[in-house]
């Protein structure tokens, strides 16, 4: 939502918002606020050690893709460098500073540390520090209630929440799966989980592109969509992108509120598109609020230091998904977080959560970006974490998959969110059902295997 500027009655001089005294009403819960930030900062504090022990002792010159680069782009963006521009120093000037040991104060996760180091030093130092973001929403009103746009605001001003997009990995895969969905595939349709080409559509080398999954990753056999999205399987989210075609899936993904380019080509279905936590946040809530995309809104209402009503923010709910399909893939996402071995069932195991839970994880090409993006009734919450750049990241999956990254910060947020009865978050309220009976059986233990075309959707949408 970009910021409101709100004239005087004039219509042409514009308000100041540190002078005339204006009351702003904000949808954040100061209570929800600090429980995100106390999560955020627990984990991370731990994530970051995990982060430094993989890459200790490592020569980062050699290891690291666009290490010159990056460490010159790190250092004619800081401060600093602006500073000396500013004072006339030439570019050589400027880099023996940089390379001359000065007096720096440095961020880290136990407080501000003043150390004796060389500026160019603290670049990568920078660098190599871990980012994270969240956002937590009521999926019916749009109200977000805790917005935590980076990991400490007097060093590190870019809010990553509405700015900063990112590779969006595996919960993208989650919009192919709702397309197959509104054209009538069941969750429990089985695919057997091969590699699956496509033609018409060239990979980075010039060959028709073909997926890569990793044989540690993969579930061999026949395997229904519901498993394949709880385990996040790369071929069978492929075989369906490959079923419904690409356009409808970034057509969708618009309808859902991503603003960022979206181009209709197939690797879309494993999330090879930017986004920011703001729009992820909001395309999920679509699923926890019967098929109704409700714009996430942090600003209610303006009023003059007299109280008169200046600005009202009216909210902005369109329709994307019918009910019955918001509803079977709310249920998928559950999956994810029920099912034995899947992604997300380190909330069930680790963090003991017995309430109804669904949510996704995404994990980017080498492991650049974590994120999760978990629902429960009431709330709908994003979390990302990765480096400023990608060409710094985790070295194994293991440390920088979602589920380990970005998971453990959602668990600790709504661990405190359950224990404040005062915030009215149930604990124990399941989703909805949809008003009309479902015309696909959810449940395939009792259905067995589904194909298309055998139980339709009542009415499908045209995205």
């Amino acid at each position: 939502m970009a910021e409101k500027e709100i004239f005087k009655p004039d219509g042409v001089t514009p308000y100041d918002v540190e002078r005339d005294g204006l009351k702003i009403y904000t949808t954040i819960d100061s209570r929800m606020q600090q429980y995100a930030e106390e999560a955020q900062q627990e984990w991370m504090k731990e994530l970051q050690k995990q982060f430094n022990s993989q890459w200790k002792g490592v020569d980062l010159a050699k290891r690291v893709n666009n290490y010159a680069l990056l460490m010159n782009q790190g250092m004619t963006r800081s401060g600093r460098y602006r500073d000396l521009k500013a004072d006339g120093k030439s570019d050589d000037e400027i880099r023996q500073l940089f390379n001359t040991p000065d007096s720096l104060t440095l961020f880290t996760w136990h407080g501000d540390v003043d150390t004796l180091m060389k500026p160019i030093d603290s670049v990568l130092y920078s660098q190599m520090l871990l980012r994270n973001a969240l956002m937590s929403m009521d999926p019916t009103t749009g109200y977000v209630k805790a917005w935590v746009g980076g990991i400490n605001y007097e060093n590190y001003q870019y809010d990553q929440v509405l700015k900063g997009a990112r590779q969006v990995g595996s919960t993208a895969k989650t919009f192919t799966y709702a397309v197959a969905v509104n054209d009538g595939y069941s969750p429990c349709m089985q695919v057997n989980n091969v590699p699956i080409t496509f033609p018409d559509y060239p990979g980075k080398d010039g060959n028709p592109w073909t997926p890569a999954s990793s044989q540690l990753e993969t579930l061999p056999g026949m395997i229904d969509l519901k498993t394949a999205l709880a385990h996040s399987q790369n071929w069978v989210v492929a075989y369906m992108m490959n079923e419904v075609k690409p356009a409808p899936v970034a057509e969708l993904v618009k309808k859902l509120g991503i603003t960022t380019p979206v181009p209709a080509v197939p690797s879309i279905c494993l999330g090879t598109f930017d986004a920011t936590v703001y729009d992820m946040t909001g395309a999920y809530s679509v699923f926890a609020n019967h098929g109704k995309w409700t714009q996430p809104i942090y600003i209610l209402r303006i009023e003059d230091k007299n109280g008169h009503l200046l600005w009202n923010n009216v909210p902005n709910v369109k329709p994307v998904i019918s009910e019955q399909t918001a509803y079977v893939m709310t249920d998928m996402l559950k999956t994810v977080i029920d099912q034995t071995g899947a992604t997300g069932n380190r909330l069930r195991w680790k963090y003991n959560f017995t309430n109804p839970i669904a949510g996704k994880t995404g994990t980017t090409q080498d492991n650049s970006d974590g994120w999760f993006i978990g629902m429960v009734p009431q709330l709908v919450t994003g979390v990302w974490t990765g480096c400023e750049n990608r060409d710094f990241h985790f070295r194994t999956t293991q440390m920088g998959e979602g589920s380990n990254s970005a998971l453990p910060i959602f668990a600790l947020y709504m661990k405190k969110v359950y224990a404040d009865a005062s915030l009215g978050i149930k604990k124990n309220k399941d989703f909805d059902l949809p008003q009309k009976p479902l015309d696909i059986v959810v449940d395939c233990k009792v259905y067995g295997q589904q194909q298309k075309g055998t139980n339709p959707v009542d009415k499908k949408l045209s995205f």
